[in-house]
């Protein structure tokens, strides 16, 4: 077994939001998928290079994870063609090949960061939380707009309000990545299929009213008037003034 699980890491939360992972070892791949999906990430898992490319192409995505011994493809065939094509995905390496050599390959090719097998998941969510924060310019490991903050490792949620001054609120997994995702971008509008495709993988069950349902419920929780709807657009929270 290549991957530690460890049960500690249910109380680290996710920042990216949807992962394509791309693992052609089953048992690796699948103890991985498991874990981040009980996290609450939207994971595609993908088991070859040319696969990996073909979703690259037709599918938003805010992590790679990447296996480099690879079917039909290598991940080093799959980095450079994300770093021709996809310039802004983060890519976390998750490799046995632990030689220099081959990591300054990987790093050189544009790889932000290298996870050695055997890891454990705790490590890799760790490792994912700082490549955000590095895409995003910042060692602040808060997201938020001066009225909510979300601290994605200890999986809080903070709200600043005249109704709600200085409370933590408790979210379900989906919750938090629908306000996470808002959080990224305060003041950007997310339409209802954005909300989706940043929170549901590939195969899951979407029902029509889901984001609505999401949203009300953390209204409820977080005041009224902390996500906004765009009539005909979608949502979003309010830029830090």
């Amino acid at each position: 077994m290549a991957v530690v699980p460890g049960r500690q890491q249910t109380r680290y939360m996710r920042v990216f939001l949807r992962v394509l992972l791309v693992e052609d070892d089953p048992m690796i791949g699948d103890s991985i998928n498991i874990a981040l999906k009980g996290d609450g990430y939207a994971i595609d898992w993908i088991r070859d290079g040319e696969a990996a490319i073909l979703s690259l192409e037709c599918q938003h995505y805010d992590l790679v994870l990447l296996d480099l011994g690879l079917p039909k493809k290598n991940g080093l065939e799959v980095l450079t063609f994300i770093r021709n094509h996809k310039q802004s995905v983060a890519v976390l390496v998750i490799t046995a090949r632990d030689s220099v050599e081959d990591r300054i390959k990987g790093l050189d090719l544009g790889a932000d960061d290298y996870v050695v097998k055997p890891f454990s998941i705790a490590e890799l969510s760790a490792r994912m939380r700082a490549v955000f924060r590095r895409k995003g310019g910042t060692g602040d490991p808060l997201l938020g707009n001066g009225v909510i903050s979300l601290d994605p490792s200890k999986q809080t949620v903070f709200v600043n309000t005249k109704d709600q001054e200085g409370k933590d609120i408790s979210l379900s997994n989906r919750e938090f990545s629908l306000l996470q995702a808002l959080l990224i971008r305060p003041g950007a509008i997310l339409s209802r299929s954005d909300l989706e495709d940043r929170i549901y993988g590939w195969g899951e069950e979407v029902d029509s009213n889901a984001i609505e349902f999401l949203i009300h419920g953390l209204r409820k929780k977080l005041g009224k008037k902390t996500i906004k709807n765009i009539r005909g657009a979608g949502w979003l929270v309010s830029k830090k003034e």
